[in-house]
């Protein structure tokens, strides 16, 4: 059986998209697996051990210039590329018009379906028109996880039910180690997110690192604009421990969160992958709901406040002595992959 999943954007959720691999791989394990994906994320996929071939879509980039020469030829190969395989199932778990014209656009072998969501969940930008490109539409709760999302909308589709624990398949980057890497555990904070509601105070995360140091513990500062190397560089002001990492290219990021000893992140994408490798994480909602994405597949993972309702420093440095034990443990923990 040959499998496409259209499901291009964003980072967090591409990464909860992933535990439908492992689910038709689990039931289907002769099942070829592809994926389209915006061409930022080709090699995050890459990472999954079920994915056979990626197909990169880059119409964030072809939007800028769509009457260049270049564009179009690329868009050509695109198409070329989407067409070059006959699939039993396509499946579109984003439901969106420009996700649903790809699936459209993909080959179907005879008898073949297209699969997608038959409505959208609480606050997501789901397209009801997206749903004319489907030949089965699967319902899903208004309050369906985002995880879940896309597990359920698989296994109607191929008749079998969800009963495990999400399994996100990936592989640790294979690079060689950077510079910047400590060889001591650290904490990664991911504070930065695109919408500052989402944000927890920075007097909180000066606390939390305050109480990392007593630890022996470095806090290493991503970020990924020059507003949020702004943010992280005045955090470190305050910081005893903290170090401000350069602009980290997208596989260096992913491997500060799959070696981190603990991560502490707002509802952001990296936040997210650290808690899919399974790292100790603490994940902060402070403007959205928590329902939607908290990582609820490991012990390793905290999750702590939820719509309008930021957590507290003692909620987190709590979920800090959960994870890592007395202050003492620290220095024997490893950095490995869980």
């Amino acid at each position: 059986m040959k499998i496409l999943i259209v499901r291009v954007s964003s980072l967090g959720d591409v990464v909860h998209n992933m535990p439908m691999v492992a689910d038709i791989l689990r039931h289907y394990p002769d099942a070829h697996i592809d994926w389209v994906v915006e061409e930022a994320y080709e090699n995050l996929v890459r990472l999954n051990t079920g994915v056979r071939h990626i197909i990169p879509y880059a119409l964030r980039r072809w939007r800028k210039s769509l009457l260049s020469a270049s564009t179009r030829a690329e868009m050509r190969i695109f198409h070329q590329r989407l067409r070059a395989e006959t699939y039993d199932i396509v499946f579109d778990t984003q439901g969106l018009l420009k996700t649903g014209v790809v699936m459209r656009m993909a080959r179907l072998a005879p008898g073949g379906k297209r699969v997608g969501l038959a409505n959208g969940t609480e606050g997501s930008g789901y397209e009801g028109a997206s749903r004319i490109f489907h030949t089965m539409s699967v319902p899903v709760g208004v309050r369906t996880h985002a995880v879940m999302r896309g597990r359920l909308v698989a296994a109607a589709a191929l008749g079998y039910t969800v009963d495990q624990p999400a399994d996100f398949s990936l592989r640790a980057p294979d690079m060689p180690q950077p510079a910047w890497l400590p060889s001591i555990p650290y904490a990664a904070f991911f504070h930065a997110t695109a919408r500052p509601s989402k944000q927890w105070m920075p007097e909180r995360w000066v606390q939390i690192a305050r109480l990392l140091a007593e630890r022996g513990m470095p806090v290493l500062l991503p970020w990924g604009s020059e507003a949020e190397k702004q943010a992280a560089q005045q955090l470190a002001a305050h910081m005893p421990n903290a170090h401000v990492l350069p602009k980290l290219p997208m596989m260096e990021a992913v491997l500060l969160a799959q070696r981190a000893t603990l991560a502490i992140g707002v509802d952001t994408g990296l936040t997210h992958i650290a808690a899919a490798y399974k790292r100790p994480t603490i994940e902060l909602y402070c403007d959205s709901p928590r329902w939607k994405t908290e990582g609820n597949w490991s012990p390793n993972i905290i999750n702590l406040g939820d719509l309008g309702t930021p957590p507290s420093v003692d909620d987190v440095a709590n979920a800090v002595r959960q994870l890592l034990g007395p202050a003492n443990q620290t220095a024997s923990a490893g950095t490995g992959n869980a």
